[in-house]
């Protein structure tokens, strides 16, 4: 299982208590914070009200303490006076009804016991937690819950799932590492498994991706119109042959730019960006690489959430 965990980490990539704490605030004009500690989620929410509600999830095997170890987005969080939530939810790449429908339980919940307004609620992920979030902000919209986000943004995720079995296939066909070999196996299983073989029907990778670019399908995505909707990526091409051997069109890049286009022509109402970057994929232990956090501009991403 760790073997897995470190190899879908590569690919896109607590104690049940609620444990208060006083942030330390240098500046005396910026509100202070609470931090609230659970096995589900971690929250940091100024002692006040909040100006909105900025609600995230890690990729895989991501929690709420590897979230905020790579994405420094707190110092401009409060100075905005805007609520963070790290969700401890990962290992998902999709999400079935009833995964949508618990975890939706599950953020209205979080909001009543911290007393959090769900006036303005934006919802970002990384990898394929931004899958999760493009799969549950559609649900939120479609139920009618108590939580509609006002806008959303995805980091380098793997948005479209049969394109995702089809590049396991060529790495297997490429054999470049060891570390590839088995993690394109391992894809390749649990998508048989789940959704059977592309070539005996694509229907279920329909149902359950975010994205098919196949044919087009945005049916997961259609109760997004009329939100703010951002896509990150950064495509160095030559960083991911080198390391990867993969080609332009392997990248998540390539299929999340082919994602907001068509976003951009159905959803009407909606303000999608597609934003590419270059030299700004890091890792917190100095790494160089183009999948991570680091590739979103913070201060720009808060400014984003509180211009209305």
């Amino acid at each position: 299982m760790k073997i897995v965990l470190g190899i879908l980490l590569t690919l896109f990539l607590n104690a049940s208590c609620n444990n208060v704490k006083q942030n330390d605030v240098n500046d005396s004009s910026v509100t202070e914070y609470e931090d609230v500690v659970t096995d589900n989620y971690e929250l940091s929410k100024p002692s006040s009200n909040s100006n909105a509600v900025l609600i995230l999830f890690g990729g895989f095997p991501e929690n709420s303490e590897t979230i905020k170890r790579e994405f420094k987005i707190m110092t401009f969080a409060q100075e905005n006076n805007v609520a963070v939530l790290y969700m401890n939810y990962n290992q998902k790449l999709w999400m079935s009804k009833e995964d949508k429908r618990a975890l939706k339980e599950k953020v209205e919940t979080i909001f009543v016991t911290n007393e959090l307004s769900p006036k303005d609620v934006y919802i970002g992920g990384f990898s394929s937690g931004g899958n999760i979030t493009l799969l549950l902000s559609d649900y939120l919209i479609a139920s009618k819950s108590s939580i509609q986000p006002k806008g959303i943004f995805i980091i380098d995720s793997p948005v479209d799932l049969l394109e995702l079995y089809r590049l396991s296939e060529r790495n297997l066909e490429r054999n470049f590492s060891e570390g590839s070999i088995q993690e394109a196996t391992w894809l390749i299983d649990v998508f048989k498994s789940e959704f059977g073989k592309p070539e005996d029907g694509i229907k279920s990778y329909e149902s359950f991706s975010p994205y098919t670019s196949e044919t087009g399908n945005i049916s997961n995505l259609s109760k997004l119109d009329g939100l703010k909707i951002r896509f990150y990526s950064e495509p160095d091409t030559i960083w991911w042959k080198e390391n990867r051997n993969n080609e332009p069109t392997d990248l998540n890049a390539h299929w999340i730019e082919k994602l907001a286009t068509q976003l951009k022509q159905e959803l009407t109402n909606s303000s999608v960006e597609y934003i590419t970057t270059e030299n700004k994929g890091y890792r917190s232990n100095g790494d160089r690489h183009p999948h991570s956090w680091s590739i979103v501009d913070e201060k720009d991403l808060i400014n984003w959430i509180t211009i209305k």
